[in-house]
């Protein structure tokens, strides 16, 4: 009777603890590669370079990127075996909150007969989506990719902490098939 009341109370704290991620995250994959073979990484300069972000985002972004794959045992070689790059896309999202609804009383003035006409609020967030490429570098060929979307954050301060957990969400499903598919 116990685990009756207990399972939907473990079952609603488990919803909202996976709801509440604030990065939206997918990947695919070639199905035809093998990823035990990647042991060695080199960043792929002309794909970086058409990134349209600034240049100390993409310096974030890249040393996010190296810390993870350093993470999962890859290392940086001048002869790669996987070559990375990076595509960006940048959204800004307005919402506007209307509350129409007149209203009368004591109002400024003090006056019975003050109506009011309502509010607008309006509120603008940005938001990125971050595509990280995996190259075979033998064929030139994409075997992963891995594809973040989230909120970015404006302060200068924060900007290294979010982009870090982007990537790290995004990293996680690398490589596949393993215990994070």
């Amino acid at each position: 009777m116990r685990f009756l009341k207990i399972t939907p109370v473990l079952l609603l704290f488990t919803l909202l603890i996976t709801s509440c991620s604030s990065v939206q995250v997918a990947s695919d994959y070639d199905r035809e590669a093998n990823f035990d073979n990647y042991k060695t990484y080199a960043f792929f300069k002309p794909g970086i370079d058409k990134a349209e972000i600034s240049d100390l985002d993409k310096k974030r972004i890249l040393r996010a990127i190296e810390d993870e794959m350093q993470e999962k045992g890859l290392t940086k070689s001048e002869n790669p075996d996987l070559l990375v790059s990076i595509f960006t896309k940048t959204n800004e999202n307005i919402n506007i909150y209307q509350n129409n609804y007149p209203y009368w009383g004591y109002g400024w003035g003090w006056s019975p007969w003050y109506w009011g006409a309502g509010y607008n609020n309006v509120n603008r967030t940005s938001e990125g989506t971050l595509y990280i490429d995996l190259i075979d570098a033998s064929d030139k060929e994409l075997v992963w990719q891995g594809m973040g979307t989230a909120a970015l954050a404006r302060e200068v301060n924060r900007k290294q902490e979010r982009i870090n957990e982007i990537v790290s969400e995004i990293m996680e499903k690398y490589p596949p098939g393993k215990k994070n598919e």
